[in-house]
């Protein structure tokens, strides 16, 4: 088969990569799909094994960080589009060790922009560099107030701050080199395959195994949450149909304090695991809050559902029964990334606190 575009996604393994790397290679058979990822503790290719097989589909293993790889990657394959996922994103991990993150989201994305820009020098026609990013770039909210594509940036972490000069990059290299570029700045998702370091997961395999559940400060963090498939259909819907040097917000209206949600999650649990209503929430333990915690996340969508027609398809208390339904039916994928080294970072993230 003639394919009519090669598309490079990065991070392709991960959380939010392997839905994204599943809609395109199912939903365009025309695309040939490469997936890059480094395959650290975050990805993991059994999120991928129903389509690993499939002709327009291709899995690579590389770092973005190497320039040298990255280089000749782009000297080997003709790629008319990137979409790049690949990121450190949990933020207690970039207080730990902030220099992973600077290395792989900045020097990372830069290493990607030079070579997309050397490829397609002179030919820029029907190209695109697809940059996903974070709500978090924007700091802090108060009570009131939403975030748009045009509130200045004020990264309160070295993740977000690492996230923050990746996009600068990004546009950097648009209106310098003209490189074709779209930027999408995302809510937190959440769903299947996602790493139980993050509060969803975190909490469904602690509830099961009957562990406490750490929530930092008192649990009035607000955060807007999107279902992770949701995430993907706005990645292609922009990806069609965005517009050129374009930054578009992603969000589910689904603004919850993390105690709420925990609340809500311990209640199908309850239910799930044949438990009495209110038993798990006995679990809750409230642990020191971690440096910088930013009070208030909230999106506002305007741009991508009224210039691109996208929507939030899956409710919240929906999407969070189908993420619950899928963590106790895939106990084998959860104690398969559940590693030796995984109980090590655990260990010092909650239990002294």
């Amino acid at each position: 088969m003639d394919h009519k575009k090669t598309i490079l996604i990065t991070g392709g393994a991960g959380f939010i990569g392997s839905h994204v790397v599943r809609l395109f290679v199912k939903n365009f058979p025309q695309y040939q799909i490469v997936n890059l990822d480094k395959l650290t503790y975050a990805g993991n290719l059994e999120n991928l094994r129903d389509i690993e097989n499939l002709p327009n589909y291709r899995f690579l293993k590389g770092d973005i960080t190497d320039e040298p790889f990255i280089e000749n990657l782009f000297a080997q394959h003709p790629f008319d589009s990137v979409i790049h996922l690949a990121a450190e994103s949990h933020v207690d991990r970039s207080i730990n060790g902030p220099m992973a993150f600077i290395n792989t989201n900045i020097i990372g994305t830069v290493n990607l922009l030079n070579a997309t820009k050397k490829s397609w020098t002179g030919n820029m026609e029907n190209k695109l560099f697809y940059h996903i990013s974070t709500d978090e770039v924007y700091g802090s909210l108060g009570e009131e107030g939403l975030f748009t594509e045009e509130t200045p940036y004020d990264p309160r972490s070295p993740y977000s701050a690492s996230k923050a000069g990746s996009d600068h990059m990004v546009r950097a290299w648009h209106h310098t080199y003209g490189l074709p570029v779209v930027i999408s700045n995302c809510s937190n998702n959440y769903g299947p395959h996602q790493f139980p370091e993050k509060l969803i997961p975190l909490a469904i395999c602690n509830i099961k195994s009957n562990r406490e559940i750490p929530v930092y400060g008192k649990g009035e963090n607000v955060r807007d949450w999107l279902y992770v498939e949701d995430h993907a259909t706005a990645i292609e819907t922009i990806f069609h149909s965005g517009k050129t040097g374009r930054t578009y917000n992603v969000g589910g209206n689904n603004e919850l304090r993390n105690i709420d949600l925990i609340r809500i999650l311990c209640g199908i649990m309850d239910n799930r695991l044949g438990r009495k209503q209110g038993e798990s929430e006995k679990l809750v333990k409230f642990v020191r809050d971690r440096p910088g915690h930013d009070l208030r996340y909230a999106i506002d969508n305007t741009r991508i559902t009224g210039e691109l027609g996208w929507r939030p398809s899956v409710g919240f208390r929906k999407g969070l029964e189908k993420t619950v339904d899928w963590y106790l039916e895939n106990e084998k994928w959860v104690s398969s990334v559940l590693t030796g080294a995984y109980k090590s970072y655990y260990r010092s993230q909650y239990d002294d606190r």
